[in-house]
Parts: structure tokens; C-alpha cells; sequence
């Protein structure tokens, strides 16, 4: 136990550029640290089994709406908060287990099996267009020209967001997911996430509309039959949050696997030159990207009952700060935690979370980063940054906003 730890070094922009010694600083002192009154946060966790503890145990909730209500009883004024509260992100007990039963069906390891056709072809439509763009030899923008179109494409066609509509939603996801990150925000920042959740909800609501009137076989149409229905199965309001959140959750997290992977691959050519000789490895090698350089670094939890954290005491009602990102550091888990080693084994990392708030995409998620890697490595024989890689300063969706790469000796599609 310590009390000598504080967030304000957390929130600095050196830490932000790069959170890794940080952590490794609070593993040298504990696994868990009180923080004070004057903290949002009672405790904060770094260790690996102290956040397994946390997010697993029943006595820490998130954030719903109760917890709203008596601290921020004006939160529903806000379009974006309420978008996020009735979202299965933040409910929880029957609702949440409701909710995310419907939403998951569509997300098992069976179902993403059935998708892998159409997941191939997306990203080699996007790999072909990318070789288009690199002809010159120019720099070309990793992110914008693959991370990004990829995953949204894909869960695009899972929802069923006509592909003609997904580029200009990309920009109103990246202004409301803003308010995710940790620290404060200004009352424009928060005015610009509402106005983004605001359209987003209402694109959603005239896409379900249609979609009652003429259904097609996606999961919308699926989801609007039972929507409102007698038996409650989803409310309206429901649907439509959900659609908002997990149309911006299912690709924002995997452009980052793909943006921060293919920057640790560009800075290890072993580990590249191995994983091109063996496309095999792929999902080995998607596990040590998101426990190495995970794309969600924190989760909150509020303790709902007194309990105690690796011996830190904290009162119901306090909030809990589990830094993800610190625990798949953590030494007394992995070895060697801080070496980027893609032939770990026994790679059980917190990337995705763990106990009931687990990532409803998580196969979804490495479906695509397993699929990518190869073909892309495949199709571009040399396959370099273009410079040092950009800085990033978000925890919460941490990733690459511009990522050049040079993609030179062209080899012919092998597909």
C-alpha cells in the first residue's frame, strides 16, 4: 500500500506521449494505491490481479445511472452522456445482461467465423487501394487509407450502415468518443461530443425506420423487430444508444490494434520478417500488440459496497481507477513485461477487459487484426514507416491519428 502516488503525473504530457515508465514506477511500489479525499479517484490499480479483482468482483459496478444521479443529477441534459448511460457499456444487473445478449449474438466466435469472407474481402479492397495510392513512392496515411476504412467497413456491414454513409460518420464518432478520455473537459469539447451524439443518434433513428419498412438481412433490421414490442426485449431508446456505441466501439479500438501494430512490427523487422514467413503466427502476434500497446489504457468502477484492494481500503460510494494499460505490465504477471515478445505464452492480458463488462467484440476484434497483418505483409514486400511515429496522447483510445507508411517493392496480390 501507498499513499505517496498522485494522477497529476498521469495527466502530464510527458506521461501521456509515454505512459510505460509510469507504470513501471508504481510496479516498483505496490499494486494498488490510495489517492487521497482531494482525488476523483479513491484508489488506483496497476497490478494484474488487483484489477482482475476489481473488474470481476460484483462490489465494484461502473458508472450507471444511479451513480449519475447523485453526484451529477444533470447529466441527462446532456445528449451524449445520456447516449453512453443507456448504452451496454454502462448499465448493468438483468439490463445489462439483457441487452448484451442481444447485441452478442451477432459477435460469437461462430458468427465472426461466417463473416471472415466478407471480412478478407474488405481489407483486400482497401490493401489494393492502398498499392493504387503508393505507386509514387509517396508516403501514404496507414490510418486513414486501412485502419480506420477496415474495421468500421466491417462493422458497418454487420450493423447495416450503407457503405456510402460510413465516411462521414467517422469524424462524429472521433468528437463524441472524446469525452472517454480521462481528465477534464472544457464546456466546448462537451457541447461538440453532444452535437456529435445527437446526429449520430438520429442518423441511427431514421436508418431503423427504414429499415422496419424495408428490412434486409443485418442486424439492425434484426434488432428494430424487437424493439418496442410487447415483451420489451430492447427499447427504443435502447436500440438506438447501442447502435451508437457499438457502431463507434466496434471500430475505433481495432483501428488502433492495427495503427499501433503495425508501428511495433515497423520497429522490430525480426519480428516482422517472422510473422511474414509464417502467417500462422498472426493471432499470437495480435495478442502481444494489444497487451503491449493495448488501445484502452483505464476502466473506472465505483465500489458499491466498503471493501479492500490488494490491503487498500475503499469506501462504498468511492471510484476506482483500473489502469489496464499498467497491468499488462505488471512483472509479477508477465516476464519481462516491457520486451515486445510475440511468442509469449499464456498472453492472458486485460486489453479487452475481463469479468461481465468484457469486450462484447473481442472476436470480432482479433478476427480482424489475425486477417489484416498477413495481407498486408503479403501484398507489400517492404512495408516501412515514413518517419518516427506521430505522438499520441489519449489513454482511453489510444492510437495513431496520422500514421505515414511507405509501401515500396509492390509484390502481385497472392490471394
Amino acid at each position: 500500500m501507498s499513499t505517496g502516488v498522485s494522477l497529476r503525473e498521469l495527466l502530464s504530457e510527458d506521461v501521456r506521449r509515454d505512459p510505460y515508465p509510469y507504470y513501471a514506477r508504481l510496479h516498483e511500489q505496490g499494486t494498488a494505491f490510495a489517492l487521497g479525499r482531494g482525488s476523483r479517484f479513491a484508489v488506483a490499480v496497476c497490478g494484474y490481479d488487483a484489477a482482475c479483482q476489481v473488474l470481476r468482483d460484483p462490489d465494484f459496478g461502473v458508472l450507471d445511472a444511479r451513480y449519475l444521479d447523485r453526484g451529477s443529477p444533470g447529466w441527462r441534459e446532456h445528449p451524449v452522456m445520456s447516449i453512453l448511460q443507456a448504452s451496454v457499456f454502462n448499465t448493468s444487473g438483468e439490463d445489462h445482461v439483457r441487452v448484451r445478449r442481444l447485441f452478442g449474438r451477432a459477435m460469437t466466435a461462430a458468427q465472426v467465423g461466417e463473416l471472415e469472407p466478407m471480412i478478407t474481402r474488405i481489407a483486400d479492397g482497401l490493401i489494393d487501394r492502398l498499392a493504387r495510392s503508393a505507386r509514387d513512392g509517396d508516403p501514404v496515411d496507414f490510418m486513414a487509407g486501412f485502419a480506420l476504412p477496415f474495421p468500421s467497413d466491417v462493422i458497418g456491414e454487420l450493423l447495416g450502415v450503407p457503405a456510402p454513409h460510413r465516411p462521414r460518420l467517422l469524424p462524429l464518432v472521433r468528437v463524441f468518443d472524446s469525452v472517454l478520455e480521462l481528465g477534464q473537459h472544457s464546456l466546448a469539447e462537451i457541447r461538440a461530443a453532444d452535437d456529435a451524439g445527437t446526429r449520430l443518434y438520429e442518423y441511427f433513428s431514421a436508418l431503423v425506420t427504414g429499415r422496419r419498412a424495408q428490412p434486409r438481412d443485418d442486424l439492425i433490421s434484426a434488432l428494430a423487430r424487437l424493439a418496442g414490442q410487447d415483451g420489451e426485449e430492447l427499447t427504443e431508446e435502447e436500440l438506438l444508444a447501442n447502435l451508437v456505441v457499438v457502431f463507434n466501439a466496434g471500430f475505433r479500438t481495432t483501428a488502433n490494434l492495427l495503427g499501433n501494430g503495425l508501428a511495433l512490427l515497423a520497429g522490430h523487422p525480426d519480428a516482422l520478417a517472422a510473422l511474414r514467413a509464417d502467417p500462422a503466427l498472426a493471432p499470437s502476434y495480435v495478442e502481444e500488440i494489444l497487451r503491449f500497446d493495448p488501445p484502452v489504457h483505464f476502466a473506472v468502477r465505483c465500489a458499491l459496497a466498503d471493501a479492500e484492494i490488494a490491503g487498500v481500503p475503499v469506501e462504498r460510494g468511492r471510484l476506482v481507477l483500473v489502469l489496464t494499460g499498467a497491468a499488462n505490465r505488471d512483472p509479477r504477471r508477465f516476464d519481462d513485461p516491457d520486451t515486445f515478445d510475440p511468442s509469449r505464452v499464456d498472453n492472458h492480458h486485460l486489453a479487452f477487459s475481463i469479468g461481465p463488462h468484457y469486450c462484447l467484440g473481442a472476436v470480432l476484434g482479433r478476427a480482424e487484426g489475425r486477417i489484416a497483418f498477413p495481407r498486408l505483409l503479403d501484398r507489400f514486400a517492404d512495408l516501412a514507416l515514413a518517419g518516427p511515429p506521430p505522438e499520441r496522447r489519449a489513454l482511453m483510445l489510444r492510437g495513431y491519428d496520422r500514421l505515414p507508411v511507405r509501401l515500396l517493392q509492390l509484390t502481385s496480390a497472392g490471394r
